[in-house]
């Protein structure tokens, strides 16, 4: 289930490797979340999801929301489970994070990575060019 792309973030593909995971089950699911992203398991569990999409997708009035493209589906693939999030230190010997961290590095160096179509450049993100979302 992993796989790399010529150009995205780190916390795009914190989200992503969330989402795929998540939609790989096929029957609702009991889920114990690890991951070693704060970004993530913040947003999970401090409320910032819930607040971010009662807002229109957005941090506050005015101000948009990064990967935003990603929350929703990853609001999505959460729907029919019932989720315990985790954060784990990375690089820290959990078998299970070294493991992921391995599989995430060896698909970033692979040849033909596909493009992260979600990816918003800063001038995209700042209006000085036109985004994928605009």
């Amino acid at each position: 289930m992993s796989a790399g792309f010529a150009r995205t973030t780190n916390n795009r593909m914190e989200l992503l490797a969330a989402i795929t995971g998540l939609e790989g089950l096929k029957e609702p699911c009991r889920v114990h979340l690890c991951s070693d992203s704060k970004y993530l398991i913040n947003a999970m569990t401090c409320g910032w999801l819930r607040k971010w999409k009662g807002l229109g997708w957005r941090r506050g009035p005015g101000q948009r929301l990064r990967n935003v493209d990603l929350w929703k589906r990853l609001d999505l693939a959460c729907g029919q489970h019932e989720l315990r999030w985790h954060w784990v230190k990375g690089h820290a010997g959990d078998v299970e994070n070294e493991r992921c961290d391995s599989l995430a590095v060896a698909a970033a160096e692979g040849d033909d990575l596909a493009s992260d179509e979600g990816y918003l450049t800063e001038e995209q993100l700042t209006g000085n060019q036109p985004g994928l979302f605009d």
